[in-house]
């Protein structure tokens, strides 16, 4: 294994530090994300949530994706910067944005989602495993 993956907002009052490898990276070019993000996807890691240790108490809000399934985001309120998001179906996993990274060069991406979604202008590798929606699990 190698170190932890830390990082957190723009102001320093949520941080976290996971002791893990990640699952998977991803580009997700669905809608919210994409509003999220303020560009035209979002970049993320999926990590073990048990691995992961959050300081601080971050803002969150709850919806419903295209799947049915509830995912929440978390926030920080004081700089606003989006750190990382859960899943009701899947509570074993916790997802950081990637621009969250201490070190976001270690970011590496291994599937992009919602593609049938991608802004022309949005040039992400297209080498990547492509979905039009979310692939099955």
């Amino acid at each position: 294994m190698t170190s932890s993956y830390t990082g957190g907002c723009a102001c320093g009052a949520i941080r976290y530090e996971i002791n893990a490898e990640p699952f998977i990276g991803v580009e997700c070019h669905c809608t919210d994300c994409r509003k999220e993000s303020g560009n035209g996807h979002a970049s993320h890691w999926v990590f073990p949530r048990a691995a992961a240790r959050i300081e601080g108490i971050a803002g969150e809000w709850s919806m419903t994706a295209d799947s049915g399934n509830v995912k929440t985001r978390a926030f920080c309120p004081s700089c606003g910067i989006p750190v990382y998001m859960t899943f009701a179906a899947n509570p074993a996993a916790i997802s950081v944005r990637a621009g969250t990274l201490d070190d976001p060069s270690r970011y590496k991406p291994n599937v992009r989602t919602y593609t049938s979604r991608a802004l022309a202008w949005d040039r992400v590798d297209p080498n990547l495993p492509n979905f039009e929606e979310m692939p099955p699990r």
